[in-house]
């Protein structure tokens, strides 16, 4: 697809500085750009990398000097280069409202116009999924489920009965959202007690969840996962939590059961809660942490029991140290005849 410097600047509302009937036939990013591509440059920090670039223009921001090459300037570069790529690449959209002919339809289930279901899908009993939700190749959803409208499922996602999400929530493949959570009574006569697992799964609007990840059904309320949250691939979260507004859960956070997050809570990677524990809003929990105990509102935690920032770090410079230090003691001890041991 070729088209001139530009059209792109209008697609994007931007400023074009330079030539503007430049032709450009590919959006790349910019290590891999060369003639004949746009690329961005999001901030001072890829100057150098812009410099030493063959790409024919870019996409920059306000404080991005002017270039021999053509830029399209613009208040956010990396989402209006996303938009950029969208119209360079994009495939034809899909059609809406088919029901494919290998999908299993219940016949209570209510689909409002526009809902699209894949081969292989299934619909349970009761199941109502509103305009213009896609339901994926051999995803299947259980009876009575309430899903609002916009929802995307992707392929082979599994909601289990009694699922309620509101709108436009993404669903990666692979998730299971509503299997039983790990509920068990202690050991009576050589053997673990199974609690019943009677509650559901309450996702509200404008959630994503990502591919393999899991959400467990509550033992007789919900478990909830408030609204703007992001969750990313291999999550789990237990059975009875409640995840606050615009968490951001990264790749293989696991939650046990019945935990609280504030609003703008971030985990980062393979971080561990154990159960019960209460974590305010705007927290910031660094990779690999164990949490063990409740984190008041606005902090910062890391390691392994979790602590406070600065308190890790300081214990970090001191165990750089002990080397050193257990040196210098061994020194010591000679020095007072004391064995080197």
């Amino acid at each position: 697809m070729n088209v001139t410097v530009r059209q792109l600047a209008e697609w994007v509302s931007g400023e074009v500085l330079g030539d503007p009937d430049l032709s450009i036939t590919n959006a790349r990013a910019l290590t891999e750009a060369g003639p004949g591509d746009i690329t961005f440059v999001e901030t001072d920090k890829n100057l150098s990398a812009w410099n030493a670039s063959k790409a024919s223009a870019a996409v920059v921001g306000a404080s991005v000097p002017k270039s021999e090459r053509p830029l399209i300037r613009v208040a956010d570069p990396l989402m209006a280069f996303a938009d950029i790529v969208r119209h360079l690449r994009g495939h034809p959209a899909e059609p809406r409202g088919v029901i494919h002919a290998s999908a299993h339809v219940h016949p209570t289930a209510r689909l409002d116009p526009g809902v699209t279901v894949g081969p292989f899908a299934v619909i349970g009993e009761g199941t109502q999924l509103g305009e213009n939700t896609t339901v994926g190749a051999g995803t299947v959803i259980g009876r009575f489920c309430k899903l609002g409208r916009d929802n995307v499922l992707h392929p082979r996602v599994v909601l289990y009965d009694d699922c309620v999400f509101g709108d436009r929530v993404t669903v990666h493949a692979g998730a299971v959202i509503g299997a039983e959570g790990f509920g068990y009574r202690a050991a009576q006569e050589g053997a673990h007690i199974k609690v019943p697992q009677l509650g559901g799964v309450e996702v509200e609007n404008d959630v994503e969840i990502g591919a393999g990840s899991a959400i467990a059904r509550g033992t007789f309320g919900p478990t909830r996962i408030g609204v703007g949250t992001k969750i990313d691939n291999l999550v789990q979260i237990g059975n009875n939590s409640r995840i606050g507004r615009h968490n951001l859960l990264c790749g293989q956070v696991g939650i046990a059961d019945s935990c609280v997050t504030g609003d703008y809570t971030v985990m980062a990677g393979q971080v561990g809660v154990a159960d019960h524990i209460t974590i305010g809003k705007q927290v910031i929990i660094g990779a690999k942490s164990g949490v063990i105990c409740d984190v008041p509102d606005g902090t910062t935690v890391f390691g392994s029991p979790a602590g406070p920032g600065n308190e890790q770090l300081r214990m970090l410079i001191i165990l750089k140290k002990v080397p050193e230090l257990r040196n210098e003691v061994k020194q010591i001890k000679k020095f007072l005849g004391m064995g080197d041991e």
